[in-house]
């Protein structure tokens, strides 16, 4: 069994257009889609599931469907905080919340404070994230250390790194999934991801349910992890 999952959720559009519906209405039928993934995750006993729920590129998307996004965070953050306290999911964020204003980054904060004593389950919500950006304020950080005095160069190494990531104090990444078909990472967990196994599925976010999961849990447990090794 993976520790730790991160899955990239693509596909709502698509799925709203298939059906001849606003593309507001994919990115509700993937929030349903979040609560059955985080119930089969929780129910397998994964450690951590960490999901890309906004990217720092989705900023180029239409003010509309950007503000539908917000929108929707918002209500999402309100809506499931009593599940995630009710079930014992400890919520964290990585990326940058700040931008998405004042009064939504503070209600991701409240949560984040309110369900930090939970154990079963970490559930890791990626928010205007991009990889490279977090590798590069993480070699900005060491870079800082050294100028400052207080790092010796040659003390740099990937551990040294690894701990200036966002991630850093949860396990290693062991799968990555992405839906709808598409095979790329898109500036997801790129550090994180060096040695996890990569699934793609054809299935599009709002279409992937606890079968679904399931099967990619099977997938995992099929395959022969050597990290380098024979």
């Amino acid at each position: 069994m993976p520790r730790h999952i991160a899955i990239i959720m693509d596909g709502n559009g698509r799925w709203a257009a298939k059906r001849g519906l606003p593309r507001a209405a994919g990115h509700r039928a993937g929030a349903e889609a979040v609560r059955d993934t985080l119930r089969a995750a929780s129910d397998a006993g994964v450690d951590v599931l960490t999901l890309y729920a906004f990217s720092s590129e989705n900023w180029r998307r239409s003010d509309a469907e950007v503000s539908d996004l917000k929108g929707l965070l918002g209500f999402y953050v309100e809506k499931e905080l009593q599940t995630l306290e009710r079930e014992n999911v400890r919520l964290q964020l990585i990326g940058d919340p700040a931008a998405f204003g004042p009064q939504l980054e503070q209600r991701l904060l409240d949560a984040v404070e309110r369900t930090a004593g939970n154990t079963k389950l970490t559930l890791v919500v990626a928010l205007n994230y991009g990889s490279r950006g977090e590798i590069a304020a993480a070699a900005r950080r060491l870079a800082e250390q050294v100028a400052a005095g207080s790092r010796d160069p040659a003390t740099i190494d990937e551990a040294a790194l690894d701990r200036e990531m966002q991630t850093a104090g949860l396990p290693p990444l062991d799968l990555l999934i992405r839906t709808s078909g598409e095979v790329r990472l898109s500036n997801f967990l790129l550090w994180q991801a060096a040695y996890a196994e990569l699934i793609f599925v054809d299935t599009l976010w709002p279409d992937f349910d606890e079968r679904a999961f399931a099967a990619t849990l099977d997938i995992f447990a099929s395959r022969q992890r050597r990290f380098g090794g024979r």
